[in-house]
């Protein structure tokens, strides 16, 4: 049935799903976008470094709950149908995301606050783990088998493009209320406009109708009574199970959340950006690279899935510490000292007493402008010892705008980066709907495409975060963990992956 299927139907199917997942992915991703004022409304307010750092373990806990979602959710798509499920799921991810924006703060409700956005990132990683699979396998059923990788790569673009609307309302908000206001409330605002986009896709999917596939499969009595035990206690289905996460999902997920999520969080903690440079740095590196999975998923109809995937996993491994280290060298102090000064103005001492309640911490900030618009904010903060006097620190560089010339070569960058996405990630919905029969499809593409991309991948802001604020570590040493994750990957999907193309999957 699916080959036969008039164009604009396929595009139909597309959009329907498409869009849900793209709200699904915008849902998902305005927690992490948001995680430094998040940090300080769910924690107490001298909880420093760990603010963040526990904000992103409860981002995190979202992708470790995926693969459960798959199996859960998996199982029902290939039990019930594919339509309802990916339909139930994106009312659980809507739903969490709306009531993130309602719970009140520490300063409210103490530590309930972080244990109920907690519950809430449960849900949505649970939802999540169904949605994909669901999408991807509806799209895969209605399309021909020689352009499967083409109609499938406009899936793929839903994650990048929700993580764009979801930065592009968060700076609006921002801009539109101001810094202070949108860190005191304005950041519940794009979590409680997301029941709006998901009122809409709901009204879509509902008209939706049920893959050609499954319904053909239903109709002739072949439905799989147990999905999980045909997938994963058959051991050749199994082994594709392991193939498809640890050479290809495992490298795959890794140089997407290094290229997008991590990246964003570099240049905004490490690198210390003004907050609209650092997402206006994203969006245009989004904007431009976003094409490129239909690019690269259609590539993947003619030369085949695997060696695509594959280089974008070995760019990632020789070039990730060199444009870090870019970063890093750019947005020095040395740097910035180059350029001609404009002006320089400064602030009031903020006096804040210590716990020991003898001792207090004195800060200093001055604005930097100059003459090529550039700029940054020097913080200097001392310690009054009633012991032994004042106590000085370095000072800290924050806020920092950069010149024109680097803020595009920043761009560039990040635009690379996304291209290494596109790379890896175009092909990979079609790659895993060829692996696996229609009757047991949701639920074996989806735990793989789960662990590989939700954990693996989705740990890669927390755990590089952690490991470059270890003693003795350096700003680039949670580059190692994506490096040798895809490292893996590259060795194993060398060695084991076949390079398929134009597979027959109406079994």
């Amino acid at each position: 049935m699916s080959e036969t299927l008039p164009k604009n139907n396929i595009f139909k199917v597309i959009g329907a799903s498409s869009l849900g997942t793209l709200i699904e992915w915008y849902d998902f991703y305005i927690f992490g976008s948001l995680a430094v004022i998040i940090g300080h409304q769910l924690f107490p307010a001298d909880a420093g470094a760990s603010a963040l750092i526990n904000t992103l373990a409860i981002f995190a806990a979202g992708f470790i709950v995926r693969p459960f979602g798959a199996l859960v959710f998996g199982r029902l798509g290939d039990l019930i149908g594919r339509k309802y499920t990916f339909l139930l799921t994106l009312v659980l991810m809507g739903g969490s995301t709306f009531l993130i924006g309602l719970i009140p703060s520490y300063k409210t409700i103490g530590y309930a606050a972080p244990i109920l956005v907690l519950i809430l990132r449960l849900i949505q990683g649970l939802a999540l783990g169904g949605e994909y699979g669901g999408a991807a396998t509806y799209v895969a059923e209605h399309a021909p088998k020689n352009r499967r990788g083409f109609f499938t790569s406009w899936i793929q673009t839903t994650a990048t493009l929700g993580l764009f609307l979801s930065l592009g309302i968060i700076v609006i908000t921002k801009n539109i209320l101001g810094a202070e206001t949108f860190g005191d409330w304005g950041w519940r605002i794009p979590f409680l406009l997301s029941i709006v986009l998901v009122g809409v896709s709901i009204y879509i999917r509902m008209k939706m109708h049920e893959s050609p596939m499954f319904t053909k499969l239903k109709s002739e009595g072949k439905v799989s009574k147990n999905p999980l035990k045909e997938s994963f206690n058959n051991k050749a289905n199994f082994k594709m199970v392991l193939l498809a996460l640890f050479g290809a999902t495992m490298g795959q997920g890794v140089i997407w959340y290094t290229g997008q999520f991590y990246a964003q969080s570099f240049l905004e903690n490490t690198c210390r950006l003004d907050f609209n440079d650092s997402r206006y740095i994203l969006l245009w590196g989004i904007a431009f690279a976003t094409p490129f999975f239909v690019v690269f998923g259609a590539w993947s109809d003619k030369v085949g899935r695997k060696w695509i995937m594959l280089t974008g996993m070995l760019l990632g491994i020789i070039f990730y510490r060199p444009i870090y280290k870019t970063f890093l060298n750019d947005t020095s102090e040395e740097n910035f000292a180059k350029n001609e000064l404009f002006s320089s103005s400064q602030g009031f001492p903020v006096i804040t007493p210590l716990a020991n309640q003898v001792d207090s911490l004195r800060s200093l900030e001055t604005k930097i402008l100059f003459t090529n618009g550039s700029g940054y904010t020097k913080v200097q903060m001392d310690t009054l010892s009633a012991k032994r006097g004042v106590i000085s620190a370095p000072g800290m560089l924050k806020d920092k705008i950069l010149p024109k010339p680097v803020f595009w070569k920043f761009v560039g960058l990040i635009f690379f980066q996304i291209l290494l996405v596109t790379m890896v990630y175009g092909p990979i919905a079609a790659f895993l709907v060829e692996l696996f029969p229609t009757k047991i499809r949701y639920t074996s593409m989806s735990l793989p495409y789960h662990i590989g991309n939700g954990v693996f991948g989705g740990l890669v802001p927390f755990i590089a975060t952690l490991m470059a604020s270890f003693e003795d570590s350096t700003p680039l040493s949670g580059l190692w963990y994506p490096i040798g994750i895809a490292a893996l990957s590259l060795v194993i999907g060398t060695i084991y992956l076949s390079n398929k193309k134009d597979e027959s999957i109406n079994d």
